[in-house]
């Protein structure tokens, strides 16, 4: 099941007192995201200089990357107070209705999962986000009334895993649009080191490097396995965590060399095997694989597209050489030619 992955990148319960004592208060130390930390800087300094609100932002990109921290970090840099919500959280109009009229001047609002706000609810923000007004309508029928109500200048930030999926009235809002990118070996190094100097944990270079290379490029994922190979260095070593002691945890906890778990390499296997390599649509494939659709294309097939060990054709999903040289299955002869059928396809 999804909740049970070790290596998922969204938000668990565990991930909650974890994320808070891990989190980068400032953007000197809030690790990666170069381009965007330059720019997010210049924007910063020059709102404060002219003493006005931050313009709206839009932050999007895979999850666990550093959205909600970047957010906090934002509002700790102009000085402002945050309010934190989630687009599920926001049900109807008055829930948001609510949340703004209690915003004071400068204050940023951050709504996670933005793009899951209802039509309704979105057709109160846009005058809000634009105008800074609320437009309440009093009464029905002959006897409806607009009250327009001013709101002092906020800075709404939203965060999103699916950016496409905003209505494009919403996204043509945000004046500051980023995207985040995944992390690099080296960045989730210095991840590693700040959290476990933090935590109190003693690990060689080794091990850090063992950890940050299988964590798929995703800080909360490293802060994850760090926590439980402290564990196993603990009770099973000295508490120093060597690079053998990261791979043996690792191994333990079915983490392999990629990042890849049980589910992801069971997914592979049921492409490679049970489909001969040939195409298979979603549906089919959660079927067989016993895993929701929506988890397979949303949290099992994104890393594994992204290691260009999965591709998408026309008529279905096949894995690629590199998939099958990583689980050392030979590639069957029908699976050549679904491949070069594929390529043809995405090239038409």
């Amino acid at each position: 099941m999804e909740e049970e992955r070790l290596v998922m990148s969204g938000f668990r319960e565990e991930d909650d007192d974890q994320e808070s004592s891990l989190r980068p208060r400032t953007l000197r130390e809030y690790v990666g995201q170069e381009a965007v930390k330059d720019s997010m800087n210049i924007y910063i300094q020059a709102a404060r200089q002219r003493r006005e609100p931050l313009d709206h932002i839009l932050l999007y990109g895979p999850p666990g990357l550093g959205k909600t921290t970047l957010a906090n970090i934002v509002a700790s840099e102009m000085g402002a107070n945050i309010r934190v919500t989630s687009g599920p959280a926001i049900e109807r109009p008055g829930d948001l209705v609510a949340l703004v009229s209690n915003l004071s001047q400068g204050d940023v609002l951050f709504i996670d999962e933005i793009h899951r706000l209802s039509h309704a609810v979105e057709e109160v923000l846009y005058p809000a986000m634009e105008d800074y007004a609320l437009d309440i309508v009093t009464g029905k029928g002959a006897m409806a009334n607009s009250i327009r109500i001013q709101l002092p200048r906020f800075t709404l930030i939203g965060a999103t895993t699916r950016a496409g999926s905003l209505s494009a009235p919403l996204r043509d809002r945000f004046g500051i649009l980023f995207r985040l990118q995944m992390y690099t070996t080296e960045e989730l190094m210095q991840i590693v080191h700040h959290s476990a100097g933090v935590l109190g944990i003693r690990a060689d270079e080794e091990g850090v490097r063992e950890i940050a290379r299988r964590s798929r490029g995703t800080p909360r994922i490293v802060n994850r396995l760090l926590k439980r190979v402290r564990d196993y260095a603990q009770v099973r070593g000295d508490g120093i965590i060597t690079k053998r002691m990261a791979r043996e945890a690792l191994q333990l906890l079915d983490v392999d060399e990629l990042g890849l778990d049980r589910t992801d390499r069971h997914m592979l296997r049921t492409m490679m095997v049970k489909f001969a390599g040939r195409p298979v649509g979603l549906d089919t494939l959660a079927a067989t694989t016993g895993e929701d659709a929506v988890t397979i294309e949303d949290v099992i097939e994104p890393y594994l597209m992204q290691l260009g060990f999965i591709m998408r054709t026309p008529r279905g999903r096949i894995c690629t050489q590199a998939a099958y040289d990583h689980m050392h299955i030979a590639m069957p002869a029908d699976a050549r030619a679904s491949k070069i059928d594929g390529q043809m396809s995405l090239l038409d």
